[in-house]
């Protein structure tokens, strides 16, 4: 058997680990984030090959590149097959661009892709070492019920997700506040940047050790490493090995960046990485000046999701180009920026022209996008704009979460009810229950000590 790749912390004090245990820690003891000591490659033939894979068979591949040792071949077959059943649309906007519509899993978002793996992952090496974890997740809008969703009745896992108040759309809270039974759900009075900040400290206190605590946000690397795999699925069906292929990416705490990144490295003929983000324009900013700034409070724009002032995964990428970020964003080390200029465009995109493209892509093309899709459509027209010839270069930018999610953004712009996919049907009329805490530390530890 394949023997697995081994993790080391971004920050350097913790002894690497293996990815199951990884996975089941989230954060590493020196709140850093894990890493892969290397990334493991695709030769040529193999990302040839997937254009006649399914998407599960492409999972497996990806997958077993990093922990083929961790877990017997079949019962990761097994996983992939049922972890992803539902369809992943690439939609022509014209010529080859392209819109691929990550939203027809079983909470309408892109985070299904990788929480449905990492609930049936966790749940596989929990019942190898006869444990149980709890799961503490900050959202700033889907990755809360994309979790919920796949850790839902998991005798071995009990999880508490916590959200802005404010910030997050009706459709959005009751896909985590109905559900119930192992899933507590925590409505805080403040930013998503809170919630986020409180969640890494309770992995490092004491106190808590007792409740055996995890992440299924992106902190944890169970998150990305599921996520680099529908760039391959992408290219796959849109390109011919050895053509190039750009995404965009609407981009908040990072992580489906870094699942892009990592497949890049993997040998993914990826051409430029756009990153499309709202106000929250934090690297934007450190592209342009070589030194990062958190925005404290992170600005509430359209594109909820991606209301973040400090993304966690920037410490990953910095690390990557040679660079050393800690967990409150300080830059310890340059990353080497010149190629990070290469490799990336980066650009912001205000509520304005986040209704605008919406409009114009709807009157157009009859592509119907949500603020986060439309975040990354208006990316892909700067781009463009900056390019002399445009016609012959692949580019695929994401939509991360169904347009039914955001129904009064669709109504005020293009004056439409987005249909209802099936994961929202009926969810008006569920019962909802969840709890309102202070947005600080001492509230939530409080809660913790208390309820769980």
């Amino acid at each position: 058997m394949a023997q697995s790749v081994q993790f080391y912390s971004t920050n350097h004090s913790a002894a690497p680990v293996n990815f199951g245990e990884a996975l089941l820690q989230g954060l590493a003891p020196d709140k850093g984030l894990y890493m892969p000591e290397h990334i493991p490659t695709f030769a040529e033939e193999e990302i040839r090959e997937f254009s006649t894979k399914t998407y599960a068979e492409i999972a497996y591949a990806v997958f077993s590149k990093f922990f083929a040792g961790d877990i017997p071949a079949e019962t990761l077959k097994v996983l992939c097959e049922d972890a992803y059943n539902f369809d992943i649309p690439l939609e022509q906007v014209y010529g080859k661009k392209y819109i691929m519509r990550l939203d027809q899993g079983p909470t309408a978002s892109f985070k299904d892709f990788a929480g449905r793996a990492m609930g049936r992952l966790m749940q596989y090496f929990l019942n190898q070492k006869g444990e149980h974890k709890l799961i503490l997740t900050a959202t700033s809008g889907d990755t809360g019920s994309a979790v919920a969703h796949a850790f839902y009745d998991l005798p071995t896992i009990r999880v508490a997700i916590l959200f802005p108040k404010d910030e997050v759309t009706p459709r959005q809270r009751k896909q985590m506040t109905t559900l119930q039974k192992n899933i507590h759900v925590l409505a805080i009075d403040g930013k998503f940047d809170d919630a986020q900040a409180m969640v890494k400290e309770a992995f490092s206190d004491k106190d808590l050790a007792y409740l055996q605590l995890t992440s299924a946000n992106s902190i944890n690397i169970g998150r990305l490493i599921p996520q680099a795999v529908y760039y391959f699925y992408a290219y796959s069906r849109l390109a011919k090995f050895p053509e190039n292929i750009t995404f965009c990416i609407p981009s908040g705490n990072f992580g489906d960046m870094m699942g892009c990144v990592i497949a890049r490295e993997m040998g993914l003929p990826v051409g430029k990485i756009l990153i499309a983000s709202n106000a929250n324009n934090e690297f934007e900013r450190m592209l342009k000046t070589q030194k990062y700034s958190k925005i404290e409070p992170s600005i509430d724009c359209l594109s909820s999701a991606m209301n973040v002032g400090h993304p966690s995964n920037l410490a990953r990428l910095v690390e990557l180009y040679g660079g050393n970020m800690d967990e409150k964003g300080n830059l310890l080390k340059q990353p080497d920026f010149a190629a990070m200029n290469r490799d990336f465009f980066a650009i912001s995109v205000s509520d304005e022209e986040t209704k605008e493209t919406i409009k114009t892509a709807w009157n157009k093309y009859n592509v119907m996008l949500e603020p986060h899709g439309a975040v990354g459509w208006k990316c892909v027209e700067d781009y463009i704009s900056t390019l002399q010839s445009f016609e012959n270069e692949l580019i695929v930018s994401l939509e991360t979460a169904h347009p039914a999610k955001f129904p009064d953004a669709i109504r005020e712009n293009i004056g439409i009810d987005p249909e209802l996919p099936a994961s929202l049907q009926g969810i008006e009329e569920k019962p909802e229950k969840y709890d309102n805490i202070a947005g600080n530390y001492t509230a939530f530890k409080a809660y913790l000590l208390k309820n769980l």
